[in-house]
């Protein structure tokens, strides 16, 4: 009787027992919320995308993302535990069991610390295409443009590897017909030795990419050698005279500088020295550079290939001097017409430099010095002095002082009696 009393109590309250544990349960909920609430974010950073159970004999064909990015719903305690360290959120792919063919696949997100829930994920489904996997091995062409300078030949090219071996998904794979590359030798007078690039090309002459070459380079070496007859020589100009008195030589070039000769008896281009001159370029009384095509000088049974003269620039300057100008006086400019100005001293020296002819032809009418007092008040000033040169290329060495002393007052002021 005292258990089934008991019972009866039980069943006859169990209604109000389970409403106080739901309502604890959630008081207690609430408590938690409160003190860590649900945050909905856009995870910091850009998740790297994991493939996971990838057949090796499979290759994924066109691109997938290599990131990606979520938007989670978490307590805020756990935000702070999965955006302290990487690798806390992983995204996954998950190949496994995938024959080649089109798949549409969910991407997978595992995160280390719960309670978390996914909110979105960007993207979220991708279309993958799977291939096989296939290799081919095909021998490379080497594609020449142009021709060696005139007298020089091209001998057989040697190029290492001979062939290269192909990786990629198997309908790309299929398209490459050819490996090529190209090679100028345009103008070339000396052994060529390069490392090219490959590329692939299919039926129609066009590059076929996604596919892997191994190696990706060729190294191409290429013999050039001079036929008989021909020779390569330096150019001398050959000058006379003197330029005129105060200027100076500073350059004598030639374009070009080595031409190529020819002769039916080799034996002529041979036994000739390692130049050939130009005619005579006079340079008496020079005072300015020279610019002007020169003949050459050839013995007989000798001809120049090309251009039958050549470019010749001659430097011609000034040579620099200096010219000391002992008490020159210092004007004053700048300055109001209510005031007045000393200066100390009242004259300077100075050292003029510059080319030689122009120093010898100054007068005192292509000079003058001062000191510019604008916007200076009364009072006791140091002012650097200047020059108004009207003459280019002649400037200011030094002045000696470098500065003067310019004491500034209002006009008709009496000059006061020095101490006695």
């Amino acid at each position: 009787m005292k258990v089934e009393r008991m019972l009866n109590w039980f069943i006859n309250n169990l209604k109000t027992f389970l409403l106080a544990c739901i309502m604890a349960l959630t008081v207690w909920v609430s408590a938690v919320t409160t003190a860590d609430p649900d945050e909905v974010r856009a995870y910091p950073r850009a998740i790297p995308l994991e493939v996971l159970g990838q057949d090796p004999r499979l290759v994924i064909v066109g691109n997938i993302p290599e990131r990606v990015n979520l938007t989670l719903r978490a307590p805020r305690s756990v935000w702070e535990r999965i955006t302290a360290t990487e690798g806390q959120v992983r995204a996954l792919l998950d190949l496994s069991g995938l024959e080649a063919g089109q798949h549409r696949l969910q991407v997978q997100i595992q995160v280390a610390v719960q309670p978390v829930r996914v909110v979105s994920v960007t993207p979220q489904v991708l279309d993958v295409s799977l291939e096989l996997l296939a290799t081919k091995t095909l021998p490379i062409q080497l594609s020449l443009r142009g021709e060696p300078a005139i007298g020089y030949e091209a001998g057989a090219a040697r190029i290492v590897p001979t062939e290269v071996t192909l990786v990629g998904p198997q309908s790309r794979v299929q398209q490459v017909t050819s490996v090529r590359s190209d090679l100028s030798i345009a103008g070339v007078r000396q052994d060529v030795q390069t490392t090219l690039v490959l590329r692939l090309l299919d039926a129609n002459g066009l590059v076929v990419n996604g596919v892997t070459v191994k190696p990706e380079t060729v190294q191409v070496f290429i013999p050039i050698t001079q036929q008989g007859g021909y020779r390569d020589i330096a150019v001398k100009v050959n000058v006379r005279g003197q330029v005129a008195p105060g200027y100076r030589l500073t350059t004598i070039s030639v374009f070009p500088p080595v031409l190529t000769v020819y002769s039916s008896n080799p034996e002529l281009v041979k036994n000739l020295p390692g130049y050939i001159e130009t005619e005579p370029l006079n340079l008496n009384g020079a005072s300015q550079d020279i610019d002007t095509r020169v003949a050459l000088v050839l013995p007989d049974g000798v001809s120049i290939v090309g251009e039958q003269t050549v470019q010749v620039l001659i430097g011609v300057d000034a040579i620099e001097g200096s010219l000391s100008l002992n008490d020159v006086v210092i004007n004053i400019v700048g300055l109001p017409p209510d005031l007045e100005a000393v200066i100390s001293p009242e004259r300077l020296d100075v050292i003029l430099t510059g080319p030689l002819p122009l120093l010898d032809k100054l007068t005192t009418n292509d000079v003058r010095f001062f000191v510019d007092l604008t916007g200076l008040t009364i009072g006791t000033h140091q002012v650097v002095p200047q020059a108004q040169i009207f003459i280019a290329d002649i400037q200011v060495q030094s002045f000696n002082p470098g500065t003067v002393e310019v004491v500034i007052r209002p006009a008709n002021t009496p000059t006061p009696a020095p101490s006695p």
